[in-house]
Parts: structure tokens; C-alpha cells; sequence
């Protein structure tokens, strides 16, 4: 989204967008970061087929970006994951590995992410893979995801939270 289609003109500060009710404006989410549990149902399939499914998941809620879904690692069909090369650092969370997802034939190098030993007040994210909704069907709740802007966060996008959202074009000085 444009800075101008969200009212933006350059070097100045977003304004949320009003949440409805039983919406969140991810302008209400805390810096750093929150991880809160969810019992919402979350499924990742790749062509059509079974992927992940979990109602255990957890959410990284962080000021300007649409949540993080971490799931649990045996929420994956067996021998779907695997390790990727690189790494990352988040200042909160620690240092990231990547993953790729296979299923038959095809391979989504660098799809996921993890923190095999996160920092303290993180340790939730250890055992737990988040993805990139780009090239997988994710949903929540039965809702398709939209994925956050950008290609470097790895936000999903429902009907619950409002923006505007971090990643999109004009907004790395947020």
C-alpha cells in the first residue's frame, strides 16, 4: 500500500485506522513484542496438500505489524521441514535459522523461521516454526491469510486486525 493511499506523506507518522469491534489495531500491539497463546485453528497446506494444523499456536503481536503465528513443531506432517541456510537477528527475540518446506517435488526454500534458543521472555518461540504466507495457503479460523507486505516480516493479515501495517511501501522510517 502506498504511503498515499494510507493518507502518508513522507517523514510523517501513520494514523491507525479504527478497529470495529471485535477488531485489533496492531497500533495497540506493545514494543517490544508480546507472545500470546491462541486456540485458534491454523492450517498451512502447499498445492492442496496438508502442510500444518494446529489450535496451539502463538502469536507475536508487535506495534505496526499484523501478528507472527508461530506453530508448534508437531503440528507438521511428518517430514515436511527442513533446515535452511542463513540466519537473522531480532533485537527482542534472538537469533533466527530458516526452514524450507517440502512437499513431494516441489520445495519453498527459506519459507520459515525459528529460534532454536530464544532470548528471555521468548522461550515460548523454541520448538515452534513461523511462515511466510507468500507461497502457502494459510488460514486461521478458516479465513485466508494476506500476507504482510515487504518479504522480509512475516505477518498475516485477517478480518481481525486493522493497519496500517509495517512493510509496505513508505514505511521503513515507521
Amino acid at each position: 500500500m502506498k504511503r498515499e493511499a494510507i493518507g502518508l506523506k513522507p517523514g510523517s507518522t501513520p494514523t491507525p485506522l479504527p478497529a470495529a469491534p471485535g477488531q485489533e489495531s496492531v497500533w495497540h500491539y506493545p514494543r517490544p513484542p508480546r507472545v500470546e497463546p491462541t486456540a485458534e485453528i491454523v492450517v498451512v497446506t502447499l498445492d492442496g496438500h496438508p502442510v500444518a494444523r494446529t489450535t496451539h499456536a502463538v502469536r507475536v503481536l508487535e506495534t505496526s505489524h499484523p501478528p507472527v503465528y508461530y506453530l508448534p513443531l508437531d503440528a507438521f506432517e511428518p517430514g515436511v521441514l527442513e533446515a535452511d541456510a542463513g540466519s537473522s537477528v531480532c533485537e527482542y527475540k534472538g537469533v533466527a535459522g530458516y526452514v524450507s518446506v517440502r512437499v513431494g517435488d516441489r520445495v519453498l526454500s527459506r519459507v520459515g523461521w525459528t529460534y532454536p534458543r530464544p532470548l528471555p521472555g521468548y522461550e515460548i518461540l523454541a520448538d515452534r516454526i513461523a511462515l511466510y504466507a507468500n507461497d502457502l495457503t494459510c488460514t486461521v479460523d478458516g479465513e485466508l491469510v494476506e500476507p504482510q507486505a515487504g518479504g522480509f516480516y512475516g505477518g498475516w493479515i485477517t478480518s481481525r486486525v486493522v493497519g496500517p501495517f509495517k512493510g509496505s511501501p513508505g514505511s521503513r522510517g515507521w
